[in-house]
């Protein structure tokens, strides 16, 4: 694998069992992701987006296929490596800040703790730079009972950063929180990976997706699409007199797999108005054209 590549996944499958059914979660979904890319997932759920997440955060194993984290084989580790790979390698920020942080400690304390499992040096003095950086210095000695959704999200972000991760997850960051809270959460996002910080989230919120360099929509266990900031946007992110929810700020890809298939976009398999899943493609003046039979 390349020394520029954080994440590479080829023909990820995951298959959860129970006694009555069996449900495939991801059906053979290829990624790649860079060192210092800001990428946001985004799909309906049950897509698989969460899933991938979990896999990548050293939560849940493969059914089969290849997942590669920053050189690390995630399918051959062991117990022992795979705890050091979670402490060492990725930091995880939940929506549900209940996971984020024990309630009978305080902010500070929270940040520190992560640092307990390591050999990291000047703990509390780290854990006062982290809180300055997500803006809650006053809030350090204040317990999860004491800050709002918005701070208890930001302390969260802190200590996922505690460890200096390779590789941020975050799982729906702004789920909960108001608009305000969710464009200083993003701001933030994108003031760590101007500085080099590999950042990976998955998100409903579109507008906070419309901002993001690179989008990647999972659809049924694959990868879908890919949305891409058109250049014009690319150094007005943090401008406040764009509209994000109404402008079209990205460039949208439909994305072929290995096998050279595509899943097309379900509106304009709609107005192709289809009796059954047969369709003629033709090529025509460089292009190819998807008709009905």
């Amino acid at each position: 694998m390349s020394e520029e590549v954080m994440v590479q996944a080829d023909g990820l499958v995951k298959i959860y069992k129970t006694k009555e059914t069996e449900v495939l979660a991801l059906q053979g979904l290829d990624l790649t992701v860079q060192k210092g890319e800001l990428t946001a997932l985004i799909g309906n759920s049950g897509s698989g987006k969460s899933t991938f997440l979990n896999m990548i955060g050293g939560l849940d194993r493969p059914s089969a296929g290849k997942l590669w984290v920053d050189g690390k084989n995630l399918f051959t580790m062991t117990e022992k490596e795979l705890v050091l790979y979670k402490r060492e390698t990725v930091g995880f920020v939940w929506q549900n800040n209940g996971r984020n942080m024990l309630p009978y400690l305080t902010a500070i304390e929270n940040i520190m703790l992560p640092m307990n499992l390591s050999s990291t040096k000047h703990k509390r003095d780290k854990a006062l730079e982290l809180l300055s950086m997500v803006g809650l210095s006053q809030k350090k000695n204040s317990k999860m009972n004491m800050l709002s959704g918005g701070e208890q999200q930001r302390i969260a972000i802190a200590i996922a950063l505690a460890n200096s991760p390779k590789l941020l997850l975050a799982d729906e960051p702004t789920g909960s929180v108001d608009s305000k809270t969710a464009d200083y959460i993003f701001d933030l996002f994108t003031e760590l990976n101007n500085n080099g910080q590999t950042i990976l989230i998955v998100t409903h919120d579109m507008t906070l997706s419309k901002k993001v360099n690179r989008v990647v929509a999972i659809r049924d266990g694959k990868i879908s699409s890919e949305r891409v900031l058109k250049e014009e946007f690319k150094d007005r992110v943090n401008e406040g007199n764009i509209d994000w929810r109404a402008e079209e700020t990205q460039d949208e890809y439909v994305v072929m797999d290995k096998a050279h298939r595509l899943q097309i976009p379900q509106e304009l398999i709609d107005e192709l108005d289809l009796k059954d899943n047969k369709v003629k493609i033709t090529y025509k003046d460089g292009n190819i054209l998807i008709t009905k039979p």
